[in-house]
């Protein structure tokens, strides 16, 4: 039976490593669905949720194996729909493991059945996280090595002139 991942996320807008962990996930699945959670609690987003299913397909095309959706509610609801195994989880810091074992215990309270997998990305995007890239974009500073081409061009059009 193939084994099917779920990552979940905002993804407002996709980082780098955002794509470092897709990249390396899918190579461990059959299939890696890209999920964006339409209602989060993370306020207001830079980008609507088909700007960023259209910016995250564009930044996968490569790979045959991964997919992008979206979802409302629990995750484990989600996941029992689209028959995952697993849910890839990206950590960069120790604060963010704290969280995300807070969340993996309740996903398998809630489903004993699904795994959690958690990644780290390279190195060199460990500090990087969609809420900084806005924040640096928002003050004029170049966040072009830190996001696709496709994403810089997408902020750009949000505010011409404050990308290099």
């Amino acid at each position: 039976m193939p084994t099917k991942a779920i990552y979940p996320g905002t993804f407002d807008p996709l980082t780098n490593g955002h794509l470092d962990l897709i990249a390396r996930g899918a190579g461990f699945v059959d299939e890696l669905v890209v999920a964006i959670l339409r209602n989060s609690e993370k306020g207001t987003p830079l980008f609507s949720v088909p700007e960023r299913v259209e910016m995250i397909r564009e930044a996968t095309a490569s790979f045959g194996n991964v997919t992008v959706d979206t979802f409302d509610g629990l995750l484990v609801d989600y996941a029992r729909q689209q028959n995952a195994k697993a849910v890839l989880r990206g950590i960069r810091a120790i604060s963010d493991y704290e969280y995300e074992f807070q969340m993996a215990m309740m996903n398998r309270k809630l489903d004993p059945n699904l795994e959690t997998l958690f990644m780290m990305p390279a190195e060199k995007y460990t500090y990087v996280s969609s809420r900084l890239i806005k924040g640096v974009f928002n003050l004029g500073g170049d966040v072009s090595s830190l996001v696709p081409p496709n994403v810089v061009e997408r902020l750009k059009s949000k505010a011409p002139g404050k990308v290099s």
